[in-house]
This record gives structure tokens, sequence and C-alpha cells, in this order.
């Protein structure tokens, strides 16, 4: 990573930075998405960055250490062009992801002044005290709103705010402001802040109340420092709130995945990715070949049939019914297609080198998992996906935000995301539909459902921007039952093929006319295409499996405070579901632990007909 070259820097003759940047530390490229991604905060030694966004990050990236991906069904729902890995940097490498200084207040733990980091005078490279030589610590605390802006703590506000209300310009007074710690205890009400002007000394204590800053008379000032400076705030009206610089809330990664499936994943196209668009609005074959002929001067890469092909696929996607479709729709649209491959495979592709998704039928005998309600096991023995970092978040969790919440990761619209790819292999299962539906339909289970759905759509609505507009919520009988088995059956896994949790991953394929799910590998290291999950969907390991999986759900060391539980989750988005029983890893489900109950599973004592496999039990 390294930090934005100073305005004195001098550049070369086309204006490209200086070719030795300071270097700050290093991250995992796909770290780079998930982790610190732009917009993030990342700590590195002593010194406290944010990762700054994507503006010119197309030129000064280098092509050979951050490559072009692509994948149309992906790039055409975010409608850009093609996407980027994140530069994997070497020791010679002259340039990088860029960050800047964030937080700038910073504190000396010798003298205890509390001051922006330029007015220590540190050395040059160096994050130390001018005065005493000792390293400076960023500021523990920052300030963010729903909306994704981020600003420095108000501590002069803060201190002041007993005289003239604290809304008066910060600084006036001055005083020089000093950080310190009482010792007492490792509470907020052991850090004291005071002022060199004579007001009180006061704590910390009650600062990250959620009305703490609005009580101030202080809102967002719309502040985005990884844009840099320069860039004018964001108007907004909210009231933002106090976080530790390391919590999970200061940001949270929106990202969307696709998997490559035929005709698109044996890399034919990938020549002309930033053609579609064009090509999409020419109504005959005549016209896409003077197109192609044109574009790529008589040498087309791709033959004239084998575009039309791939077009008539795309329009396939499309979804139904009037209008511009909203995302959701689209999205939804993506993964029918992908549940139509799963259930369909591909075994004749096989034999192509270049194919990037293989998708068998087992061999073994399926009669031990029709008493199941399991059907169509699929073995995924290649598969690609790749994620994209479409925005962020910030307080909120992605999957329980509106589009209008989302931080943008530059300040004019890309043509491209950054993203990675993730290859391996996984299980595809899907549930009796007959059964399902007459499963789904029974009033206890509805009920139960309702309580979650109520609960999540009344979460959409609170931090929707306009509440009449909040996006309904996918929570239902037949979601949160295969959501919920999902996690079950990669815990399952887990302790029978010797998966950590975290190298696994849920993809659910729950909507009208869908019942699916497919586990899979989230890694590409040495657990990712090893053969060994592959090998638990053969029918008779798969079963042992579900009934492994459902048995263990029986029985939570919480129960039977979580059997029992009304709510759980954030803002009651679960039932029966807690760390001991159902829930997972971050990196391995779609939702962030939500939507979740494990008595839709197995039953309660008080119902036990509501469990889809609650026979299992009997």
């Amino acid at each position: 990573m390294t930090p934005p070259p100073a305005r004195r820097r001098r550049t070369g003759a086309n204006g490209a930075p200086a070719p030795s940047l300071p270097r700050r530390g290093a991250v995992r490229r796909a770290q780079m998405i998930t982790t610190y991604g732009v917009g993030s905060l990342i700590a590195v030694d002593h010194e406290s960055f944010v990762v700054s966004g994507l503006d010119g990050a197309d030129e000064h990236w280098r092509s050979d250490e951050s490559p072009r991906i692509s994948e149309r069904r992906l790039a055409r729902l975010l409608e850009v062009d093609y996407f980027r890995l994140p530069p994997a940097s070497e020791d010679t490498s002259k340039d990088g992801v860029r960050v800047r200084r964030f937080p700038i207040m910073h504190s000396c733990p010798e003298c205890g002044e509390l001051r922006r980091w330029h007015q220590f005078n540190p050395p040059p490279g160096r994050s130390q005290c001018g005065a005493c030589g000792s390293d400076l610590v960023p500021s523990r605390f920052v300030i963010a709103c729903e909306a994704g802006h981020l600003d420095e703590f108000p501590y002069w506000h803060w201190v002041h705010r007993s005289s003239a209300g604290g809304t008066s310009t910060a600084g006036q007074c001055g005083g020089t402001l000093t950080l310190r710690s009482s010792g007492r205890s490792s509470s907020l009400r052991s850090i004291i802040v005071s002022c060199t002007c004579g007001v009180p000394e006061v704590s910390m204590e009650g600062s990250f109340r959620r009305n703490a800053l609005k009580d101030l008379g202080l809102r967002c000032r719309g502040t985005r420092p990884w844009l840099g400076t320069s860039v004018p705030a964001d108007p907004c009206r909210l009231s933002a709130r106090t976080l530790q610089r390391g919590s999970s809330s200061v940001w949270q990664p929106v990202l969307k995945s696709a998997l490559s499936i035929p005709p698109w994943s044996d890399g034919r196209a990938d020549p002309l990715d930033e053609h579609w668009a064009q090509l999409r609005e020419l109504d005959s074959r005549d016209a896409v070949e003077m197109c192609l002929n044109f574009v790529f001067r008589n040498k087309p890469p791709v033959p004239v049939d084998e575009v039309m092909a791939l077009l008539a696929a795309e329009r396939e996607e499309d979804p139904e019914g009037d209008g511009t479709p909203s995302f959701d729709r689209r999205y939804l649209a993506l993964r029918h297609k992908e549940y139509e491959r799963l259930r369909a495979g591909n075994d004749e592709r096989e034999r192509s080198h270049k194919e990037q998704f293989v998708c068998e039928t087992p061999l073994g005998d399926p009669a031990p998992l029709v008493p199941l309600g399991v059907t169509g096991p699929m073995l995924v023995k290649k598969l690609r996906e790749v994620r994209a970092l479409k925005a962020f978040t910030r307080l909120a969790d992605p999957d329980s935000t509106t589009e209008g919440k989302e931080a943008a990761l530059s300040t004019s619209p890309l043509s491209w995301l950054p993203a990675m790819e993730v290859r391996g292999e996984g299980v595809f299962l899907r549930l009796d539909e007959d059964r399902l539906e007459a499963w789904a339909g029974s009033a206890p289970v509805v009920a139960r459902a309702e309580r979650i759905r109520a609960a999540h759509e009344r979460l959409l609505r609170q931090r929707a921007t306009e509440p009449d507009l909040a996006p309904a919520s996918p929570a239902g009988p037949r979601m949160i039952l295969l959501h919920t088995l999902a996690h079950v059956l990669i815990t399952q896994w887990s302790l029978d093929a010797g998966y950590p949790a975290a190298a696994l991953r849920e993809r659910l394929y729950a909507d009208e006319g869908m019942a699916g799910i497919l586990v899979y590998t989230a890694t590409s290291d040495s657990a990712g295409s090893l053969g060994g999950l592959v090998a638990q969907g053969e029918p008779a390991r798969l079963a042992d499996a579900v009934r492994g999986a459902v048995h263990r759900s029986a029985w939570c060391s919480s129960d039977p405070l979580c059997i029992e539980s009304e709510a759980s989750g954030t803002a009651g988005t679960n039932l029966a579901a807690c760390h001991a029983c159902v829930m997972l890893p971050e990196t391995s489900c779609e939702h962030n632990n939500t939507l979740l109950d494990r008595a839709l599973l197995v039953g309660t004592p008080e119902e036990p007909s509501i469990g889809f496999f609650a026979s299992l039990l009997a």
C-alpha cells in the first residue's frame, strides 16, 4: 500500500507519480475486497490510514500486477465493462493500493497533547512527536453516519460542551487539548479529555450514545476522506455516531458475485468485454458482423455465430415484465440461470481444458436421499466465482441496507470494479418440491416464518432513506429452511471432511421455482480444489451428512434458551439460532448470520411437526 504523493513530490514528464512512493505495510489481495477495501481503515504498526478511492487507479495500477478479469454476467449486472484484481505488489513495485492518513487527530503518550498529526512536527517519514520523540497514537475514536460518511471525533466540542452549548467554532478558545487515562479501569470513564483554557475536564463516557453528537448540535458534515481533501463534502442530514476506529461497523463491503457458467465459462468471449453494450443494440446478424469487423479490423476473435448465441443467452437472463427492472430483480434473474445450469450439469463439456464449470451427476444410487426429501445432487468438480466490490456501508450491514445507503468507491462513475476470483469445487442439492410445498403451507410453519419476516422488514424500513420504498424481505419458510440447512451442512462437512468452516461458503437458490443449495470452497488455497468436498456429494455420503447435521442441530448447548427464543440476532431476525448451533463465520454466510431458525429443521418440543426433517429424529 502506498500513500498518495505529497504535492511537492516531483513527477515525470507525463504527470505520473515519482517512481519511489513510500510503502506502508502489505495485505493479501483478497483482503482488498473483503476486509481492507476502498474507504476502510487499516492499522499499519502504530499508524492508521484510510484506503483511497479508485479515481485514477486504472492508470496507476500496473497491468502486470493488477490484471483484468472477465465475467460478463456480473459485469452486466453491475453495469461495468470489466473487473481488475487488486495489485499484488512485489518488493520492486513502484506503486500499489494508495492510502491516506486517517484519522488526523493524534495524541502523544509522553506529553499527552491531542492535536492534528502535522501540528506535532513529526520527522520526515515518521509518526513521532517532534518535541519528545514518542510514537504518536492515532485517535481511537471516529464518527460515521449510515450514508457512509466518515469524520474526526469532535474532541473540542466534546470538552467544551458545557460552555456555549459546545456549538462554537472549534479551537477558538486558544487552548491545547490533552488526552490521558486515569488508569482506574479500561472503560470510557477512564479516558479523560481536557483543555488548557480552563474548562472542566471530561471523560469519554457517553460519547457512544446514539444521540450524543446530536445533543451537541452537531450533524454529519458529509466528509469522505478516502476520496481526498479536495473533494467537496457530500450534503448529509443524518446524525453521526461515535465508533471505535477498529470496529467492524466502520466498514462493511457490498459484494456481488456470479458463477461462470456456459456459454461464458470457457473464456472465449473475454476479448469482447468492452463491446457488449454496443453489440446488444444491434438487431441483426449482418449488423453484428459489420460491427465486429470494424472494431477488430476484419479479424474478430469470436465467430459471428458464437456472438449471436452469446447475445441470445444474455437476453434469456433479462427479467420478465415491463419497465426498467430493479437491481434486485436482475440479480434474482442471474441466480435463476445459475440454478438451471446447476440442475442440468454439463458433462459433455468436461473435455475442454479451458472450461471453468464442470457439473456432473453422481454415479451412486440416489435412493438413500428419497426418504430425506433431498433430490438432484450434483458434483461441481470445477467452479469459478467472481466477487466484485460494488460499494460499502457504515453502521448498517449490507444485507439490511438499501442501495441508497451505499457509499461510492470514486467521485465519478467507473467502467470497472475491483474483484477477485475463486476457483474450487462444490456440491449442489435440491429439496423435493412437492414435499417442500406441503410443509411450507402448514399454518404453524407460516406463522413462525412470518415472525422473522416481519422483524426483517421492520429493520429494512428503519434503515431505508424512504421507508415506504424499502425492499421486501426474502424471508419465508422456503428460504429460512434452505439457509439453515446450508449452515448445518457446512458445520457437518467441516467435521467429516476436515475443512475449516471458514473455507466453505453457501450460495442459496430460494425463490418460486427454486429450492437449492450450493456449498463450495470459498478459498483458492490448499483447501480449494482437492476433491474432498466433491466426494461428499455422492448420495450415500450426502444422506449420512444430512442425517448427521439434523441430529446435531436437534440439540444446542444453549438449550432450552435457544430453541425457546422468541427473537435473536440483529433486531430479532433469527429465532432458534446462536453461535453454539447454526451460526457460521461471516465469510461463509450470504446473509450475515440472519434469517435462521433451527426449529424449522427439527421442530420444537411443543410442535415437533414444524421441522422439515423431524421424521429423522423419531
